[in-house]
């Protein structure tokens, strides 16, 4: 009789990127960094064994914290000297053995291409298992290195937990942008700010906005935000920056430099230090505007009743 166990008992599960990718694709990406899994558009926290991707282009995750989320269970026993894994919900079951390709799902053979295999002492299996064995429709996005399960659809702050509070402890920033204290059109007066996190991302609030991360140009040496956002052209709205020296710097994103990534999202590009502080503001910068002189991102538009307000995670770097 096999052992039925919740998942906190459970192996771990690869996921192929060869599922979704070219082979030569797969290789090239797999010197581009972490690989994030999303489950209904929240990223899943490994705090112990994190993905990768092996020679093969495989995306490797550990499945408990994967199946825990899906509601599944883990069984597992040892026949004949090898490791035999079930994986169970309501509606799909699961047979893998490690160290071979094929997979019994719902009672048929299924094979996968790569080795179901034992490492860090957890069991590793390949992406497909997620979607033919669980039931759940799964997506390689190759600009973000993510793994989508489920739904796309990006929360907002508040289904994140998050609270909007008071502007005022915010307001000394505003004192020569007031026109930034009300929404666009005018019709939003805001008294409320929410303050977020890079680990809040994806979100949604002028449009689902996917990363945020520095970016220096190779050859003028110019920093800028690039921002990921689901849009192909109008960019992620416009930025504000509120900085140490107690001002506000507005940004608008430089359109020749968008890219539009062919997916539904783009990259936007907004500068750092601009000349127009100066010949707009009158704000003379000695040394000028570095990316750890500010202290929230702050984002434009929107139909919330608040001002989004992101921590600068470089700050002081």
């Amino acid at each position: 009789m096999k052992k039925i166990a919740p998942l906190f008992l459970a192996g771990a599960l690869v996921l192929f990127e060869g599922w979704f990718m070219g082979g030569n694709t797969a290789a090239a990406a797999s010197s581009k960094g972490n690989i994030e899994v999303l489950l209904n558009a929240k990223k899943i926290q490994f705090p112990d064994a994190k993905p990768y991707q092996d020679a093969q282009g495989s995306v490797m995750v550990p499945i408990r914290f994967v199946s825990e989320a899906l509601g599944a269970e883990v069984g597992w026993e040892k026949v004949n000297g090898q490791m035999t894994v079930t994986v169970q919900n309501e509606k799909h079951d699961v047979q893998m053995t490690v160290g071979q390709k094929v997979a019994k799902v719902d009672g048929q053979d299924k094979s996968y291409g790569t080795k179901i295999e034992l490492k860090q002492n957890r069991t590793f299996v390949p992406l497909r298992l997620v979607s033919e064995g669980l039931g759940q429709p799964v997506e390689w996005d190759k600009v973000g290195r993510w793994v989508w399960i489920g739904k796309k659809e990006a929360p907002t702050l508040e289904e994140l937990g998050l609270k909007p509070v008071s502007i005022e402890p915010y307001k000394k920033w505003f004192t020569k942008k007031t026109f930034l204290l009300e929404s666009p059109r005018g019709d939003i007066k805001y008294d409320k700010v929410l303050v977020f996190n890079l680990s809040s991302l994806p979100t949604t609030f002028v449009r689902d906005i996917y990363s945020i991360e520095p970016y220096t140009d190779p050859k003028t040496k110019a920093e800028y935000l690039k921002v990921r956002a689901r849009t192909t052209s109008a960019g992620a709205g416009n930025l504000f920056y509120l900085t140490k020296k107690n001002d506000i710097r507005y940004r608008n994103a430089i359109d020749m430099m968008t890219i539009n990534n062919g997916d539904g999202t783009s990259f936007s590009f907004y500068k750092i230090y601009s000349a127009s502080d100066k010949t707009l503001d009158g704000i003379v910068d000695k040394p000028t505007l570095k990316l750890s002189d500010i202290m929230y991102i702050g984002f434009r538009g929107g139909d919330q009743e608040y001002i989004p307000l992101l921590v600068n995670p470089w700050e002081g770097n």
